[in-house]
């Protein structure tokens, strides 16, 4: 869903129930460009630890291609 930053301060109890029954980010655009984005908590959380997840993987692929090659 994408409005306007201005939604937040005039609909700030809308944009909340919308991101916690929906599971899904709200945009927020300031003069038709993205400025914000607004997440539940809990998808906050589940996005902070994929990340975390990725970068133990990429960082496990890059040890394990440097360890090839110096063998």
């Amino acid at each position: 869903m994408i409005r306007p930053v201005s939604d937040l301060r005039n609909n700030f109890a809308d944009i909340s129930r919308t991101v916690h029954e929906t599971q899904q980010p709200v945009f927020l655009t300031r003069n038709g460009f993205g400025d914000m984005v607004v997440l539940s908590m809990e998808c906050y959380d589940e996005l902070r630890l994929d990340s975390e997840i990725y970068l133990k993987l990429a960082e496990t692929e890059r040890n394990e291609s440097e360890q090839k090659r110096y063998t």
